[in-house]
């Protein structure tokens, strides 16, 4: 355990605070690049570190946050060794002038791109651009890795990787959550604390995007699920405009006086972000440091999870959709031969509608690059999908692959107690993070007894415990035998069930359609044995949840065992409907669709542009062409469908990757229309032009390039001026195609300037061009007071305030 761990074991350890507006406070340009005062004013940039550490703080961040090999190249004036290398020199100038102990945290932020698919950096690239700036700040003498200010799960996971890959200092993550609790691209507290903690951080928690007050409802949801120590590092409260300056609302004793609440309830390493001083961290010492640190109990509870969501296993049974893999499935394999990923994606999506909570994932043939699949696979589904995935593979390089990838905290099947295949496989749970199924048998194969297979049992965990992995991440598979060849199997396999809970204090799982091989009507026997091993204690089961059978084991169980509270969901899925085997009522009262051996069947354009399937929304409105006019296929089904959509996300029960990939579904739709529209001579309509722009300085264009998609699925005509923008070619921009209205991102508090300067330009050279603008350090007052006319959240409040300028109808382009 390092020097700085030992401290946070001990006491309340502070982290310093603001760095962009203290230095725009001694001159730092709008649009001007923080990093590059390392190199040109270095005593300014010591000085601030200097001033923290005599106010008090522990930890002082190096002035590396944007500092990656996006920004600063072979064509930049800076590369990034001179950079990093000259922040890590003022850094420790600092703390020898100070003659006290002081850690140094190599300060990482994010790209400011999105990942592929939803953007356009591969997690391999931006893991490399990580990597880069850790090499340099662990060679020249930094504490410990800090990873701040991520919106995005997966690109978080890029850094932790980068970090724990390429050098041996502790790594610590703290994340950008809205006032809801959800990250930018859907994720929620509990999901990322799972990720984070899979991963292997030695520290986490939330900074930036909002003030001490607002962040206590998030840390009191961190405090639930994190096991690890907590950070805490707010903004001075919410941001506004005075005399060109960013200014916050929250002085330094009513900051301090919340971090106290904020240690109180937990909290062990808190300390600033944008808009605090060092007088906000001296007094926030002041009141803190007799405090006693509380590390957060460590939480015995088995959680895997998605990009978006986080499903606990325990003694709610956990449904795991079994339809993704070959075995038995002649259509399957002729997909997997065929690459057809559209067919793939359709059982994905059927299983979801039909109440699976997590997707096993197995495309296993001995005939295609397993390894190459499974990655590709695992991608697409986790583009449409937010359930959690079981990466179901004996195949060590495509298990690997999947979870280099996968975005979260996955099942993982299978180990088993032969010990070549734990030295195998443990090493990468550990590496990766994730819960792995653990098959109770060993070189002498499957124990004919549950003493035997306990036994396996118990050898796994001892095993597992040497790589560092706990009981709570391994779920103990008691093997599911078929009656059929063993009369005495289901017995065994439930007294296994049952003792692993009793005797172990483990969680199980079971393969249940298993049980039923070689008889006919399998679905009765497997509906009965579902039933008999929940009773026992079974915690997660791999079936088929298109099948009517079993889900009506699993609903009526959950009633009868008092998991749903008045029967509600029971009464949402049945009350009034009728249901078929191979046929179940979804939740809520659709209707999941699947042919009579449970296969997912097409859909229609409006439910394939919902749903992200390109291919099939392709494939329905070439068939709708041939009776309907395009502007109806347009009117009617299109943006009706990403209506629907775009409130779901408003709602938040639709997340940013699914509203993306359904833009990117329309838009695939929009294609087969425009060609028809060119053979018949007829050219395109648009509702009217609008630019947009990431101001000068910033180069984080994640927020413009998803308003981007929306509002040319929209029918807008964008003109996309990039990023770093200066306000000169806005305006001339603007000026020259007669733009009504402007769009504006920016992500960093020191860009903000400039975001007011364009904003001011624009309304002396065109003060009919309506200006929205958006990012994460902006508020709706604070937009108000740069003169914006509309301050806009997400992009779907970009669409909207669109639809209100252009209220006249489309318009020929």
């Amino acid at each position: 355990m390092t020097e700085l761990m030992e401290e946070i074991r001990k006491r309340i350890v502070f982290f310093d605070g603001g760095t962009g507006s203290l230095l725009q406070a001694n001159g730092l340009k709008p649009g001007e690049l923080p990093e590059t005062w390392n190199i040109l004013h270095p005593e300014i940039v010591t000085k601030l570190h200097y001033d923290y550490l005599e106010a008090g703080a522990d930890i002082i961040k190096t002035n590396t946050f944007g500092a990656n090999g996006l920004k600063f190249n072979d064509s930049s004036e800076y590369g990034l060794e001179e950079i990093v290398t000259a922040a890590m020199e003022n850094a420790k100038s600092a703390v020898g002038k100070a003659g006290k102990k002081g850690f140094i945290a190599l300060d990482i932020g994010p790209t400011g791109k999105l990942l592929k698919p939803l953007g356009d950096l591969g997690f391999e690239e931006a893991y490399g651009l990580f990597s880069d700036v850790v090499k340099i700040g662990a060679r020249e003498g930094a504490d410990l890795v800090l990873i701040e200010t991520m919106s995005d799960s997966y690109e978080v996971k890029a850094a932790v990787l980068a970090a724990k890959e390429n050098c041996d200092l502790p790594v610590f993550a703290t994340m950008i959550f809205d006032s809801k609790g959800k990250l930018l691209t859907g994720g929620t507290v509990e999901s990322t604390v799972a990720l984070l903690e899979g991963l292997g951080v030695d520290a986490l928690g939330i900074n930036c995007g909002l003030g001490p007050v607002q962040m206590k409802g998030i840390l009191a949801d961190i405090m639930k699920a994190a096991s690890v120590p907590v950070i805490v590092n707010p903004n001075a409260g919410l941001p506004r405009s005075e005399g060109g300056k960013t200014v916050y609302d929250i002085d330094a004793d009513e900051f301090a006086e919340t971090m106290r609440e904020i240690v109180e309830m937990g909290a062990c390493i808190v300390g600033g972000c944008c808009g605090t001083t060092p007088e906000h961290i001296r007094k926030t010492i002041a009141l803190c440091r007799d405090l006693p640190a509380r590390m957060p109990e460590k939480k015995n509870r088995t959680v895997i999870s998605s990009y978006a969501q986080a499903v606990v296993i325990d003694k709610n049974p956990v449904l795991i959709g079994e339809r993704i893999n070959p075995t038995g499935k002649s259509k399957f394999k002729q997909a997997l031969r065929d690459h057809n990923l559209e067919y793939i994606l359709r059982e994905g999506v059927t299983q979801q509608d039909n109440g699976a909570h997590v997707l096993d994932v197995n495309v296993g043939l001995p005939e295609i690059d397993e390894a190459a699949m499974m990655e590709e696979v695992v991608r697409e589904l986790q583009n449409i999908i937010d359930l959690p995935l079981q990466i179901d593979t004996s195949n060590i390089q495509a298990m690997e692959r999947a979870l280099r990838v996968y975005n979260g905290k996955p099942l993982i099947n299978s180990v088993n107690g032969k010990q070549e295949v734990m030295e195998e496989i443990f090493p990468l749970v550990k590496r990766y993070g994730g819960v792995v199924v653990a098959l109770a048998l060993d070189e002498d194969g499957i124990p004919e007894t549950a003493d035997g297979r306990l036994r396996v049992a118990e050898k796994i965990y001892a095993k597992a415990a040497e790589y560092g992995i706990e009981k709570k991440d391994i779920i103990i598979d008691a093997l599911c035998m078929t009656v059929s060849s063993d009369s005495k199997g289901a017995i065994t396999t439930l007294e296994t069930v049952r003792r692993v809970r009793d005797e172990l204090g483990g969680k199980t799982i079971l393969g249940v359609s298993n049980i039923s091989f070689g008889l006919p009507q399998r679905e009765i026997v497997n509906a009965a044995f579902f039933t008999m091993a929940l009773q026992n204690g079974l915690n997660a089961a791999i079936i088929n949840p298109n099948s009517e059978a079993m889900m009506r084991s699993y609903y009526s169980f959950r009633v009868l065992a008092d998991l749903d509270p008045q029967c509600s969901e029971y009464i949402s899925v049945y009350s009034g409907q009728v249901a078929t085997l191979g046929q179940t009522v979804r939740q809520g009262g659709g209707s999941g669709k699947a042919d009579g051996n449970g296969t997912a069947m097409s859909a229609s354009l409006a439910e394939s542009i919902e749903r992200g399937l390109k291919e099939s929304a392709h494939q329905a409105v070439t068939e709708l062409l041939k009776t309907l006019e395009p502007l109806v296929i347009i009117n009617e089904e299109m943006i009706p469908a990403l209506d629907r959509v775009g409130k779901g996300f408003e709602k938040g029960t639709v997340f940013l990757p699914q509203l993306l990939m359904s833009a990117e579904a329309a838009k695939a739709a929009f294609e087969v229309i425009k060609e028809q529209l060119a053979k018949s001579g007829k050219e395109e309509e648009k509702k009217g032009k609008i630019i947009l722009a990431t101001v000068k300085g910033d180069i984080h264009d994640i927020g413009k390039n998803i308003v981007k998609v929306l509002l040319e699925n929209y029918g807008y005509d964008v003109i996309d001026l990039g990023k770093d923008v200066p306000p000169e070619l806005v305006v001339e921009t603007a000026v020259e195609q007669e733009v009504k209205l402007v769009g504006l991102s920016a992500l960093m508090t020191t860009t903000v300037p400039s975001m007011e300067e364009t904003i001011r330009q624009l309304q002396e050279a065109a003060p009919e061009t309506k200006v929205m603008v958006g990012g994460a350090v902006l508020t709706e007052d604070y937009a108000k007071t740069i003169g914006a006319d509309r301050y806009c959240r997400d992009a779907m409040a970009s669409v909207n305030y669109a639809e209100v300028v252009f209220a006249g109808g489309i318009v020929s382009r």
